[in-house]
């Protein structure tokens, strides 16, 4: 069984997650403490069954996680049905608004800018960070405009979400569970704090569109959050990992010059080939069988979304990097009730920087191997230095 915390694993989990695949759809982790479903149609069933759900515990003690629990006590991502049916109706409702058509041009205007930055800073260092120039910065940017708030205050949103999603890790130690909880608490004084102004002078963001909802106050503050916290780092890690497969993949960026026509299927294919969330838990409400394997009611099972997404009962060639790849039914927005509300907002994200990194750096190429991150469950890079 593979060891999350062994960085050669976590520099490629795949050969590991083939051969567990090839012993069977589901098998016990002692080191994760829970279940993992590894075939597509065990991790499809997990993220479907009715009878598994996001069943929230609050961290402990919980006069030290207060504001942590807040923001995950009342998530969409973290409630079922009823409470989960009425948060998704109004959240939907709001992003369901014309949000996404609204915020498209200024997503593209802002890719071109973004990478206009990051040619400049090659021309004049030789390499720089597609991180730190574009795949940082363009969600960020993107999220306060949906939000409503300053873009400069992007970096210090982006420093509480990193410090609060390290909580979803395993063997996190003391220092980073205080970390995150001191981030929530700024995180959850600032949206406050924005929510007030929204009140006394509304505007076209979606805070003031949350307003007009039935959201309590703590369920807004716990959105806004949600949104910047799943919309930052899906979409800074579909950037890194995909423009590493693309560019170590050097046929399929060639393809992609050549025929823009693939953008679209290019950006499905990147969110399969390298999944910037690997795993998601559900806890079972009732006893469940999912391919064989029972996980009794109180029990917690895993999709193993990496490895579903390389299952060659699904995917032909699940190994190969294929920008045309139609049909391409990887997990990486979740499916059921709990789909990624977010995933037309990241589509046109990720469309946007590869388009303008196509029309702008065609030379592109990585400059170093780049630095990953040493966490399992949110896959990305420290660091992705490239040159033209």
């Amino acid at each position: 069984m593979f060891d999350p915390r062994d960085p050669a694993f976590l520099e490629d989990p795949y050969p590991a997650f083939a051969e567990l695949r090839e012993q069977g759809d589901v098998h016990f982790h002692d080191g994760l403490g829970l279940a993992i479903a590894v075939s597509h149609a065990a991790s499809s069933a997990v993220l479907r069954h009715r009878g598994l759900g996001r069943i929230w515990q609050d961290a402990q003690p919980l006069e030290r996680f207060a504001s942590f629990n807040l923001l995950h006590r009342n998530s969409l991502l973290e409630n079922e049905p009823p409470a989960h049916t009425r948060l998704r109706r109004l959240i939907a409702g709001a992003f369901g608004r014309g949000h996404v058509q609204r915020l498209r041009p200024m997503v593209a205007t802002l890719a071109t800018r973004m990478v206009d930055d990051l040619a400049a800073a090659i021309a004049a260092d030789g390499s720089a960070d597609l991180l730190e120039h574009l795949a940082q910065p363009l969600p960020v940017a993107v999220i306060a405009e949906l939000l409503g708030v300053p873009g400069t205050d992007g970096p210090r949103m982006v420093q509480l979400s990193n410090a609060i999603v390290k909580m979803y890790e395993y063997d996190l130690p003391e220092e980073g569970r205080d970390a995150a909880e001191r981030a929530a608490a700024e995180f959850v004084e600032y949206v406050r704090s924005v929510a007030s102004a929204r009140a006394d002078s509304p505007g076209e963001d979606i805070i003031s569109d949350l307003l007009r909802s039935e959201l309590t106050p703590d369920e807004l503050v716990a959105t806004a959050v949600l949104l910047l916290m799943a919309g930052h780092e899906a979409t800074v890690n579909v950037l890194g990992n995909g423009i590493t497969a693309l560019l170590t993949h050097r046929d399929q960026w060639e393809r992609l010059l050549a025929s823009p026509a693939l953008l679209d299927s290019c950006v499905e294919e990147l969110i399969r080939f390298d999944a910037p969330l690997q795993l998601f838990e559900r806890t079972a409400t009732e006893d469940v069988s999912i391919c064989g394997h029972v996980v009794s009611r109180g029990e917690k099972i895993g999709a193993l979304l990496g490895a579903a997404a390389r299952d060659p009962k699904v995917f032909d060639d699940p190994d190969r990097l294929d920008i045309g790849r139609t049909p391409n039914a990887h997990l990486g927005f979740g499916l059921g009730i709990h789909y990624c509300v977010g995933a037309p907002l990241a589509r046109v994200e990720i469309a946007a920087a590869l388009s303008a990194l196509a029309e702008k750096l065609p030379g592109l190429r990585l400059a170093e191997t780049p630095r990953r991150r040493p966490e399992f469950v949110i896959r990305g890079l420290r660091e992705l230095r490239v040159t033209a």
